[in-house]
């Protein structure tokens, strides 16, 4: 078994007072994620620089009620969660083992903040909508602006975090981003000169 990556000196300053909590959170995912199905064999060795800072990096982006689509291991939606107990988050997975985790972290990590919803994105319409959506790793934004726009309420946000390909995801999408009035489609690199690895994050208005 790998080692669990050493946590960088930049975890304390992006998660300030919630480090402790950030650190329990990473300790749990490194002795059952792998066993659990939630991340790979080879990612120990790189889950704080690889999963934990790039998801938290993301954090001042958000406010009011958010919605993690295809939370998973909980990353960005756990992590996000912990650095911004401020935001309300809902964080929606379709399979029963991986809410079944997001539930016993949101109780462990007495996260207060965060509702965890078993369902596929396509089956849920809030009657408000959501601030802002986000996901992570989860399809192509082709495919992903059909099961995200529809969440965000009239003038909220899609922010959602990608890796060196964003730009051409943006070209490709084209088509999508007219049918669901997405405006200001933007990439946005977070975190240079701050974490060994930056984050890409594509930002729309959706209308």
């Amino acid at each position: 078994m790998s080692d669990l990556e050493q946590e960088p000196s930049s975890a304390a300053g992006l998660f300030g007072d919630r480090i402790d909590v950030a650190r329990a959170f990473t300790a749990a995912l490194s002795r059952e994620g792998e066993e659990r199905g939630l991340i790979g064999p080879l990612e120990l060795p790189r889950l704080w620089t690889r999963h934990i800072l790039n998801s938290a990096i993301a954090a001042p982006l958000f406010h009011g009620s958010v919605a993690d689509i295809g939370s998973g291991a909980g990353l960005p939606g756990l992590v996000l969660a912990i650095a911004r107990p401020d935001v309300q988050w809902t964080l929606i997975e379709p399979m029963e083992r991986r809410v079944t985790w997001l539930n016993e972290q949101v109780e462990a990590l007495d996260l207060s903040n965060v509702v965890v919803l078993r369902a596929r994105a396509e089956d849920v319409r809030p009657p408000e909508g959501f601030d802002v959506v986000t996901a992570r790793a989860v399809s192509a934004l082709r495919t992903l602006i059909p099961l995200t726009a529809p969440l965000v309420r009239d003038g909220g946000e899609l922010t959602l975090l990608k890796g060196m390909n964003a730009a051409n995801e943006i070209d490709a999408a084209q088509k999508q981003i007219k049918k669901f009035r997405l405006s200001d489609v933007r990439v946005e690199v977070l975190g240079e000169g701050v974490i060994p690895e930056t984050t890409r994050v594509i930002r729309a208005r959706v209308r």
